[in-house]
């Protein structure tokens, strides 16, 4: 039986990989402007590295009316039928004669006999490779169910365990490579919680010593490595071709260097059900990586189980790169994603949004839309983390609830997403009042210089800044809490539309209209203009100190607060005395009639910029009132 065992898990490389090469050669024939497949890496590790004709079938296949037309077919199908008796061999003598394995594996021999040619339709194809449950049996189907019976049946042959592992005839340098495998995966075991899975079995098989662990109950979910001298050969698959991705990815840090398996995907087979298999190599510099390896191995296949069913709960909330992402985060953290699903999963988060409180979640909001994609990865991640640590220690379930509850409402009540809009068009309205500042006190020629180049940007910046009140409208559209910022947004764009509006009149001193400016002039403008610059200042100074004010703050925070609204009220009453110092200089100075309106208009102009961010500052103070009311 140990001898049946070890040629079984051989032949059971080796259909894979048979059922690979049908695969690729139908992916050729639907897109014969493709190169084929190369499976080179997949023929070594199956002991084929040598059968050229397995190298070149999918090269020459090709689709006529429907049909797949594969040369060599008898040869491959005479390969699957040898390897199949040679895999159910161990299963059919552990068993009688009229048990389920018997009857179906003789149906399936019987069914390869009658295969002839060169050609096979759809059906005889969706047969031979579907490995879909809850449709009709296959040829794939029931080589994965041997695969499991045989693992079975490798566990009942163990002469010994070796730190959970199920071995036998193995070397004595083979204890230390399995005790370093099991080493990673019983670090992470207990994160799959009560679901089965994680079974290893051992044993060398010629020069290599061959470690298999039976991921879960998926049927087509089994790792296979060969360890020979220094170097580790993984053989992979999976129906998803997420999870493949993703695990490849847990693999790189490890050395994994993989066989191409992009191209191998073809939608027409197992029922639109992509089948992705793979081999990765991994070599190793001496016997201490080559143990790290092996543990860094054992340690990663947990994350594995019902990863395909957790990433989808996760896309009502973030998007699939985003769920994929908190799926990683969660592996590498070594926290998983198991304890979150038994948890509640899904509902454990919809639970939360409905308690967040009034406004703060309407129905098909997405968590990322309202929170932001990183704030929201990072609240998926702290709740796949207290969760696991919640479920290893033995906590009820509802405990998890409560702390995702109040996880969530402390992100709420931290979100700022709206000051971060109101001090990105603060940032633009003080770029415009820097400009204006700057240009007015270069002189007369500095002015003309670079009074065209304001204008442009000066444009460009307004755009922007319409742009933030745009966004904040729509925001309000959804969120009733954001009716507040986007009314603030609209009028603090009004102090925007004022200096663009400068910075217009300015840009007419390039064409020449400002003759008779003395530095009287340009004095008392500049001072209009600087005055309005430290309003601005003061502005976001008051945003940025009304960002974390509550009911909590201390009162130096809220006293700040205030002495910042209050200087942009001061600005405001300086610059209404500002404007009539400014018309008595023009007046006096002037007599040319386009000179004096552009230095009246311009004066007026940044003086109404003042009445605008007072207007702005009140009604921030609103703002950081019902905030802090609503807080207490």
């Amino acid at each position: 039986m140990p001898v049946w065992v070890k040629a079984a898990l051989a032949a059971n490389d080796r259909l894979k990989l048979y059922l690979t090469v049908l695969q690729a050669a139908a992916a050729h024939a639907d897109h014969p402007d493709h190169e084929a497949l190369n499976l080179t890496h997949e023929l070594e590790a199956a002991g084929l590295g040598a059968t050229s004709w397995l190298h070149e079938l999918p090269a020459g296949a090709s689709r006529i009316d429907g049909t797949l037309v594969v040369p060599e077919l008898d040869r491959l199908i005479s390969s699957i039928t040898d390897d199949l008796s040679t895999m159910a061999r161990p299963v059919l003598e552990a068993s009688t004669v009229d048990a389920e394995p018997h009857m179906r594996v003789h149906h399936w021999q019987d069914w390869l006999d009658e295969l002839h040619g060169e050609h096979l339709d759809k059906a005889q194809l969706h047969s031979l490779t579907h490995g879909k449950r809850g449709a009709d049996d296959s040829v794939h189907l029931l080589i994965m169910d041997l695969h499991k019976q045989i693992n079975h049946l490798a566990a009942s042959l163990a002469s010994e365990v070796i730190d959970g592992a199920h071995v036998w005839q193995i070397d004595d340098a083979d204890r230390t490579l399995i005790s370093a495998f099991m080493r990673g995966l019983n670090r992470t075991a207990p994160l799959r919680l009560d679901h089965p899975g994680l079974d290893t079995a051992a044993t060398r098989d010629g020069d290599q010593l061959l470690l298999q662990n039976d991921i879960g109950t998926n049927d087509a979910h089994v790792l296979v490595m060969h360890v020979q001298k220094l170097s580790i050969s993984l053989t992979y698959s999976d129906l998803h071709r997420s999870r493949f991705a993703f695990f490849q990815s847990m693999l790189v840090p490890l050395g994994a260097s993989w066989s191409d398996t992009e191209s191998r995907v073809c939608a027409d087979l197992n029922q639109g059900e992509a089948f992705n298999v793979g081999t990765a190599r991994f070599d190793c510099k001496d016997e201490a990586h080559l143990e790290k390896t092996l543990e860094g191995l054992g340690a990663s296949i947990v994350f594995l189980i019902d990863w395909n069913r957790a990433r989808k709960k996760l896309l009502p909330f973030v998007d699939k790169e985003a769920a994929i992402a908190v799926l990683t985060g969660a592996a590498q953290a070594e926290v998983g994603h198991m304890a979150w699903l038994k948890a509640g999963g899904e509902h454990l988060v919809f639970d939360a949004m409905q308690a967040a409180g009034a406004g703060a979640f309407r129905i098909g909001d997405r968590l990322d839309e309202v929170l932001g994609e990183a704030q929201a990865k990072n609240f998926l991640l702290d709740v796949m983390r207290l969760a696991s640590e919640a479920l290893l220690r033995g906590q009820p379930v509802a405990l998890v609830a409560d702390e995702t509850r109040l996880l969530l409402s402390r992100q709420v009540q931290k979100r700022t997403t709206e000051f971060d809009l109101l001090d990105d068009h603060a940032a633009y309205c003080q770029a415009l009042a820097q400009a204006i500042s700057d240009a007015l006190a270069h002189g007369h020629d500095g002015l003309r210089e670079c009074a065209q180049d304001l204008a442009a940007k000066a444009k460009a910046w307004e755009r922007r800044a319409d742009h933030l009140v745009m966004q904040a409208r729509q925001e309000a559209e959804r969120q009733p809490r954001w009716l507040p910022i986007a009314r603030l947004l609209a009028l603090s764009d009004d102090v925007a539309d004022a200096l663009e509006e400068a910075a217009f009149m300015m840009s007419l001193i390039a064409d020449h209209h400002q003759k008779g400016w003395n530095g009287d002039v340009r004095q008392a403008l500049a001072k209009l203009a600087q005055t309005v610059l430290l309003a601005t200042q003061d502005h976001i100074k008051a945003l940025t100190i009304a960002r974390t004010l509550s009911s909590q703050s201390d009162a130096a925070d809220s006293d700040a607060f205030l002495a910042a609204t209050w200087s942009v009220l001061r600005a405001e009453r300086q610059c209404d005395e500002l404007l009539r110092h400014a018309r008595r200089t023009i007046l006096h100075t002037l007599d040319d009639a386009p000179s004096l309106m552009l230095a009246n208009d311009l004066a007026m102009t940044l003086e109404l910029a003042s009445d605008r961010l007072l207007s702005a500052g009140y009604a921030l103070r609103d703002v950081v009132f019902d905030k802090a009311g609503a807080m207490a």
